[in-house]
């Protein structure tokens, strides 16, 4: 039997009680989001997702070709009704500003959601680096009382200290500034 470097994914009954819970609260959540939803939204969600689709795209296929096809007098017995094609380029144009604004809402919706994911991943890294912080903090209590000293460094009088975010936001919008004025 070939060995790989590898090992196979635990199974899901193997997840870690905190772990199910966690994925349990966050599939309630995308539900109690869903039923919060405005009519409009879900209206246009179900229009996106439909004009998204294949289906979409072959049923345009169908009715653009009978459409020219008809209207080039290329189906015997069947009249022209647009042979200008100046009323389907008028169709086409409308379809175009009703989808385009579906899809506008649908993104906009979408970015809520990425923005309220992304302050909760913000909020639990936040929480993080000041718990790794505190432990920094015990396990030099402990090693100080133990004897047991570490090399003092920069790196660790740094992990010993929490991070103030508004610090590292302002950093960040002066690099990008800074990037800004050299373009």
């Amino acid at each position: 039997m070939p060995t790989t470097p590898t090992v196979p994914p635990p199974s899901a009954d193997s997840l870690h009680s905190a772990l199910k819970r966690n994925i349990e609260q966050l599939a309630e959540r995308r539900k109690r989001d869903l039923a919060a939803s405005s009519l409009q939204e879900r209206v246009a969600d179900r229009i996106t997702g439909f004009t998204g689709s294949m289906l979409f795209v072959c049923l345009h296929l169908v009715i653009y070709t009978l459409w020219i096809v008809i209207n080039l007098g290329w189906v015997p017995g069947v009249r022209r009704f647009d042979p200008s094609f100046v009323i389907l380029a008028m169709e086409a144009s409308v379809e175009a500003i009703f989808l385009s604004t579906f899809v506008l809402i649908s993104q906009n919706r979408m970015a809520a959601t990425a923005d309220k994911r992304a302050d909760l991943d913000l909020h639990i890294n936040l929480l993080a680096e000041h718990e790794l912080t505190k432990l920094t903090e015990m396990v030099a209590a402990i090693s100080e009382k133990l004897g047991v000293h570490a090399v003092p460094g920069r790196e660790i009088d740094e992990i010993s200290r929490d991070v103030a975010p508004e610090a590292v936001l302002d950093a960040i919008e002066a690099s990008n500034e800074d990037q800004d004025l050299r373009r």
